[in-house]
């Protein structure tokens, strides 16, 4: 008989004890493959070949999988690094686990860092053994993530072609009728997560983005902003071999009337603040007729009007990710008609 880690592989790397019985494994095979280090015994019935520090391995120890932001950064999704283990467990689920010690059982009021996601059976069926299915993680984001979080993991999705045009309508007809406007967000040319976040959080500030903007050439701008400002992100590993190119093409865009600003990745995930006033100080110089109005923390319409986004909010200056564990679908969100007003 094989290895029992070469079947267990061969299963995903995540296998149920039936699953593995039912390929003549006995008792002492796993037995003795644990204790030789050959597998790792997740929880009571589970065996895996996975990194034991792993978000699937920590997922499948609480007696779930994961699901949300959690489920996206495992599938190689644009997602920014911090953030919670987001499980997804039955809604009669009982024996939870602490994702370290198999041991110990999880305190469902102090989770120790796991965000939990009572579903129902049927969504706990799909997908793997250690993930919900790409359409359940990114409703759970849509439904309890940020606009830009979720605009980010649905761009990424649409443009890997890990998501069609009929399985985006489909979520989009899977969520509550005040988050389908998140169909007026997404940009399947997008090509990176901090273009994406700049794209929201420049439209989110009431600004007009035109996306892969045509040069004579045929290269494309990544963001027009107001017509005026030619915004090209770069992102650190992308664009360190493509020095010269990317010089000229600045001198290029400024040919065309267009003010070009190149701001780095760590710059949008780190100091958007700085960068979005030097767009602001950009598009005032170029149109002679916008006052910048510096660090003024009042919320703007959206672009397109409010129909389908009255869930959202527009994103406040230097705000940190706040997380909650949720029972159900939709938990905290507050829907407006009208002017959007601080909280």
């Amino acid at each position: 008989m094989a290895l029992l880690s070469e079947i267990v592989n061969g299963l995903g790397g995540m296998a149920q004890k039936q699953q593995l019985v039912r390929r003549g494994v006995s008792d002492r095979d796993l037995t003795n493959a644990v204790r030789s280090r050959d597998v790792v015994r997740v929880r009571n019935g589970w065996y895996s070949t996975m990194n034991e520090t792993g978000p699937e391995l920590r997922a499948v120890r609480v007696g779930g999988r994961l699901t949300g932001i959690s489920a996206i950064a495992a599938r190689g999704g644009w997602v920014l690094s911090d953030h919670p283990l987001h499980v997804a467990v039955n809604e009669n689920a009982a024996r939870l686990r602490t994702a370290h010690n198999r041991h110990q059982k999880l305190n469902v009021r102090s989770t120790g860092g796991v965000v939990l996601h009572w579903e129902s059976r049927e969504q706990t069926e799909s997908g793997t053994a250690v993930s919900v299915g790409l359409l359940d993680a990114l409703e759970r984001i849509v439904l309890d993530e940020g606009l830009e979080v979720a605009v980010a993991a649905i761009d990424w999705a649409l443009h890997s072609c890990q998501l069609d045009i009929v399985d985006f309508e489909s979520l989009i007809l899977r969520l509550p009728l005040e988050r389908r406007g998140i169909r007026d967000w997404v940009d399947p040319q997008c090509e990176s997560l901090p273009e994406s976040l700049a794209r929201t959080r420049l439209r989110l500030g009431g600004h007009s983005v035109t996306t892969q903007h045509p040069m004579l050439d045929g290269r494309r701008i990544d963001l027009v902003v107001d017509g005026v400002v030619a915004i090209e992100v770069d992102g650190d590993e992308h664009h360190r071999e493509r020095f010269e190119a990317d010089r000229s093409k600045d001198i290029d865009i400024t040919l065309m009337n267009l003010h070009a600003l190149r701001p780095s990745a760590r710059a949008v995930f780190r100091r958007w603040d700085h960068f979005e006033r030097a767009v602001e100080m950009a598009i005032a110089a170029r149109t002679q007729s916008h006052q910048v109005v510096e660090n003024s923390g009042r919320w703007s319409r959206y672009p397109f009007g409010n129909r389908g986004m009255t869930g959202w909010r527009r994103r406040p200056r230097r705000t940190t990710p706040e997380f909650s564990t949720t029972r159900g679908q939709g938990a905290g969100i507050t829907v407006d008609t009208g002017e959007l007003t601080p909280t």
